[in-house]
């Protein structure tokens, strides 16, 4: 527990955050940082299970987030039928040609003995392997490619109500890691964020320029909401009369009304997943993986695997990433593969963690919404305190020049002065691990 500061305080003073911003700036701005906090909130939850449970040092966490978000373009829009007819069909028998030269490859691997026979089945089986994806995948991918390439381009969805996709985001942000984990959990710590980090940036390439998946950088917008349109609402008399009773205008209250239901499906989600974090955490599992991460020597000499472990932590820590992927691009309506971030979605969810309180659920939850209201607000407030300077100093300045300047930068410089600061004074962060 922080030393004079029970969480719940703590949470009480973040809550008048919002509270203040809404009173202060409009409602509408409040709830808008309000839902993307509950995400953060859930990408920090996700670390926290990787790093808090088992010191494992991840920082592709934008890879996964990415793979969430391009889960709710599978999961909710139609399909393009000219494209599907065009080569959907043989695009599909490409990739599973791939995925088959791969899989021949790793049992040819195993079955034979090491040596020259092995060597020379295992190029055989590569390079002819590669040579048929490509000649069946190419063609594919350039005709689906060609079709409406302005507005579609790409095979589109399965049509499905959104919000299945944000389980779905957490089993594909699973998959991948998965096969990230049988290949680079066997490395060091430092090893392993290299990879990590390397991987994440291959993901972002992939949806940047395979336009056939999500239209790459040409972004998919449109992405059915669960939530009713603002538009719907503000045609709804009985919406209309309910504004005018409350003394607003319809459309103002129907985009408070809008944010607030996200806000209410994000906190479901966010308390479902602290729910079954806090669970794991309190039983046998939790216990066993925390031995691990303070002393894997001793762990393994009571018989524990802890390759195996490392990997069941890795896989449900990038699931939950994976899922708050999916719900930031459903909030969005768009995916936007030039939007992911090392800075905004690695480095700020590490800030999160370190800041709440690396191995503390609640703590991870405290510092996504501390952190991210501070990323939001830090250009405001430095605008604000930039207005002030600069109208005690003579008319040209340099120094009123620079600080127009600089104001677009405060969140890098708030981010390091509170991170800084919790280091010093409370180095285990604001509601440390019991």
């Amino acid at each position: 527990m922080t030393r004079g500061f029970p969480p719940a305080l703590l949470f009480a003073l973040v809550a008048g955050l919002f509270v203040a911003t809404g009173f202060m700036q409009s409602w509408n701005v409040s709830l808008t940082i309000l839902n993307m906090a509950l995400i953060s909130a859930i990408m920090a939850l996700g670390v926290n299970i990787q790093w808090g449970y088992a010191g494992l040092f991840n920082i592709g966490i934008m890879g996964f987030v990415a793979l969430g978000g391009l889960a709710a373009v599978i999961v909710g829009m139609p399909p393009v039928g000219d494209a599907w007819a065009a080569g959907g069909v043989r695009l599909i028998l490409g990739l599973v040609c791939g995925a088959a030269t791969i899989a021949g490859a790793m049992l040819a691997w195993g079955a034979m003995a090491p040596g020259r026979r092995r060597t020379v089945a295992m190029l055989v089986i590569l390079l002819g392997g590669f040579a048929l994806y490509r000649f069946v995948f190419d063609p594919a991918k350039v005709a689906v490619e060609a079709v409406n390439p302005a507005n579609a381009g790409y095979l589109g969805g399965l049509n499905l109500p959104v919000i299945l996709s944000w389980p779905v985001g957490g089993v594909i942000a699973a998959g991948a890691a998965w096969l990230i984990g049988k290949t680079a959990l066997g490395l060091r710590s430092d090893y392993l964020a290299i990879a990590t980090l390397g991987i994440a940036e291959i993901i972002i390439a992939v949806l940047k320029n395979e336009d056939w998946l999500a239209r790459g950088v040409k972004n998919v917008i449109g992405i059915p909401r669960p939530v009713p349109y603002e538009v719907d609402l503000q045609a709804d008399p009985a919406f209309v009369e309910r504004a005018a009773s409350l003394g607003t205008d319809p459309a103002t209250l129907s985009s408070i009304a809008v944010k607030l239901a996200y806000a209410g499906l994000f906190t479901a989600v966010l308390l479902l997943i602290l729910l079954a974090a806090q669970l794991a955490l309190k039983s046998p599992w939790g216990r066993m993986m925390r031995a691990i991460r303070d002393n894997e020597v001793a762990a393994e000499a009571m018989g524990k695997d802890v390759t195996r472990r490392h990997l069941q932590v890795f896989v449900l820590g990038s699931a939950v990433c994976g899922v708050a992927g999916a719900m930031m691009t459903t909030l969005d309506s768009q995916l936007t593969p030039g939007a992911y971030q090392p800075l905004r979605f690695t480095f700020l969810v590490w800030v999160m963690v370190i800041v709440g309180g690396s191995g503390n659920n609640w703590g991870a939850v405290l510092g996504g919404f501390l952190i991210y209201w501070l990323w939001a607000m830090a250009e405001p407030m430095g605008l604000w305190l930039k207005s002030g300077i600069v109208s005690t100093l003579p008319e040209g300045s340099w120094l009123a020049a620079h600080l127009e300047d600089a104001a677009a930068h405060m969140r890098l410089l708030t981010m390091g002065i509170v991170l800084l600061l919790v280091l010093r004074f409370s180095p285990r962060g604001l509601i440390p691990e019991r």
